[in-house]
Parts: C-alpha cells; sequence; structure tokens
C-alpha cells in the first residue's frame, strides 16, 4: 500500500485519515481530488474503474470486481463521497485535519458520514484479495457525489441512467448511523423528505402565522401548507425542493434472501441488530425506488451519533472492527445461491 503510515498506524487508519483530508465539502467540493485518490486506489486493487458523469461537473465512479458467475445479479456496495459544512469555531482541531486523539478518536467531517464506509469497502475488498478469494456474483464499489444535496445530480440521476441498469444490481449495501451501544443498527427503509421552499414578501412578521397551526394529518399536508401561505398574504408561494412519496422498504423477513444471508452473516461474528427506519434520507431511497433491496449499514457501535455535528469523530479500533465485517459480509452476499430466475 502506498500511503506513508506514521509510526504503529495501521495503514487502513492511514488511509482514512488521508481521504478525510480531502475537502469534498458543500458548497463546492473537490470532487477531482476524490476521483484522484479513487484512481489511484482501484490501480492498487487492480479493479478497473468506471466513470459515469451524470450532470455537468458530478461524476459518479465505479470500480468492479467481476465474479465468477458474471450472469448472477451483482452485490452493490455504495458510498458518497461528499461532506456537510462545517463551523469550524464549534471544532477542537482542524475539521479537515483528520487529527487523532490519545484515545484514538479521529476527528474529521466525514468521519462517520460516510467517508469510513468508503474505505471500510476498499480495504476488506484488499484483503479479500489478498487471501485469493473471488467473488461469484459481481461486486461492484460505487462512489457518488452530491448525496448530502438531496442526490440529484447524484444517484436520483443516475439510477435511470442505462450505465446503472447495465450493473444488474441484485442488492445493494448503502450508509446507516452510529449506535451509542453494543448494538449495531440496519435501516430498511426511509421517512419521505419533504424540502419545502417557501416564498414570503414582506415583513418577516408573518412568518408567525405558521406556528399557529395544528400538524394536519399525513394526506391533507400539502393542503395545510396551501393553506398557510394563504394566511400568510396573497403573494406567498411555495415549492417543493424535493418531494418524495415512495414507501419501498426492504424485506427484514427470516425467509428473504438477502436479509438472512446479511443478518446471518452478523449473529456469526456475535452482532446485535436493531433493525429501524431511516430518520432522514439516505440514496438508498432512490436504489429502493426502482425495486432494488438496499440496507443502511454502518458499522460503528459504541459511538455517539455525531453526523453532521461539529466535532465529528470516530474511534480507530471501531474503524478497524468495520473492515473485518466487511470481510465477512461481501462474501456471504456475493455466494447467494442463484434465483430461480437467474438460473
Amino acid at each position: 500500500e502506498t500511503t506513508n503510515s506514521p509510526e504503529g498506524e495501521d495503514p487502513s487508519v492511514s488511509l482514512f485519515r488521508d481521504y478525510l483530508r480531502l475537502k469534498t465539502v458543500h458548497p463546492e467540493p473537490d470532487y477531482d481530488a476524490a476521483l484522484r485518490f479513487l484512481d489511484r486506489i482501484a490501480e492498487e486493487l487492480q479493479l478497473p474503474m468506471k466513470k459515469i458523469e451524470v450532470c455537468p461537473g458530478r461524476v459518479v465512479s465505479i470500480m468492479t470486481w467481476e465474479g465468477t458467475n458474471p450472469s448472477l445479479k451483482s452485490i452493490l456496495l455504495n458510498s458518497h463521497t461528499d461532506v456537510v459544512p462545517v463551523f469550524q469555531e464549534h471544532w477542537k482541531y482542524d475539521a479537515f485535519s483528520a487529527f487523532k486523539d490519545a484515545e484514538g478518536n479521529i476527528y474529521a467531517r466525514g468521519s462517520q458520514d460516510m467517508k469510513c464506509v468508503t474505505i471500510q469497502y476498499i480495504q476488506a475488498v484488499r484483503r479479500l484479495k489478498a487471501e485469493g478469494w473471488k467473488p461469484m456474483r459481481t461486486v461492484h464499489l460505487m462512489f457518488v457525489p452530491d448525496e448530502e444535496v438531496g442526490g440529484h445530480k447524484g444517484m436520483e440521476t443516475f439510477v435511470k441512467h442505462p450505465e446503472f441498469q447495465k450493473l444488474n444490481i441484485g442488492f445493494a449495501l448503502d450508509e446507516g448511523l452510529a449506535n451509542p451501544g453494543e448494538p449495531f443498527t440496519v435501516f430498511y427503509g426511509e421517512r419521505n423528505p419533504w424540502w419545502i421552499t417557501v416564498h414570503c414578501p414582506g415583513s418577516p412578521g408573518h412568518g408567525s402565522r405558521f406556528v399557529e397551526n395544528t400538524a394536519a394529518e399525513k394526506l391533507e399536508f400539502e393542503r395545510q401548507i396551501k393553506q398557510w401561505c394563504k394566511e400568510a398574504g396573497e403573494d406567498v408561494t411555495y415549492e417543493f425542493a424535493q418531494k418524495h412519496m415512495n414507501q419501498n422498504v426492504t424485506s427484514t423477513e427470516e425467509n428473504d434472501p438477502w436479509w438472512s444471508t446479511f443478518s446471518a452473516a452478523c449473529k456469526a461474528m456475535n452482532m446485535t441488530l436493531e433493525k429501524e427506519i431511516f430518520p432522514a434520507a439516505t440514496d438508498s431511497r432512490f436504489i429502493r425506488a426502482v425495486g432494488i433491496p438496499a440496507i443502511g449499514f454502518s458499522p460503528m457501535n459504541r459511538t455517539p451519533i455525531l453526523l453532521h455535528d461539529h466535532n465529528e469523530y470516530l474511534n480507530e479500533q471501531v474503524f478497524l472492527k468495520g473492515i473485518s465485517v466487511y470481510e465477512r459480509l461481501i462474501p456471504a452476499l456475493a455466494s447467494v445461491p442463484a434465483f430461480p430466475d437467474e438460473a
């Protein structure tokens, strides 16, 4: 590996810290730096890398590890390269220095969301290749832009692209959340985000009218928004920046081959799983919307949930354990036997 590791540091940790130092931060993420970094890794892993510019300046890159039976549906390991902005004055350390304290906590924007997972996928694949293991199903590592700003110029557009369909994905892993306790959280669905832009000319005093209204039933919510705007004044209008209605959830039934494989592999590692609906939105919603089962999972237990927060950090031991988790999960998922419709 080409990473220069500080004395006694695990090379995987050094690689993680290198990636954290790339400023792929909104509003102007340095995506070129991420692409150069990922290109170098694809060369090291001797995996082909495909780049698709889904929108101007927005490139999805895909490393593909071809399976011994490439006609079967593939496994997608998805991660986004962008991170949310920081208010540096609230941070103990520079948010892009990847400072590691005496306890091994690595402070950086993206340490939990979700540069950890990207490097864990990569290092698990590196180890499996070194062991001589070969996947039966093809495994794709996908690196997408713009997840943190709604995915419009990233995954939302890409799932409709012929190059996405060509990947022939059967099952996807994407990001989850930390769990402060011993268990690991897994997500099989998400809330529907409605981001609303309200145009309200005139004095800001109008805004107080919103809070007087009681919450409406779900089906009447849009009518409620119309009503709020009307009460605030005839010239007040609204539009949806994001409106998601699809309620696609991924099966977590024991008879589902993907879920039972995922959960059995975790059980074999003595991991306790807590199944939840994701409290916000990730690119998984676009994957599920095109009919592909997806599980949101970031192997971070004993870790406070700090995504988008000041002083976001991840402990190096938790990070390293996550690589071993994927080292078990990837072979399990890539070995799910052919379904009747695949034979």
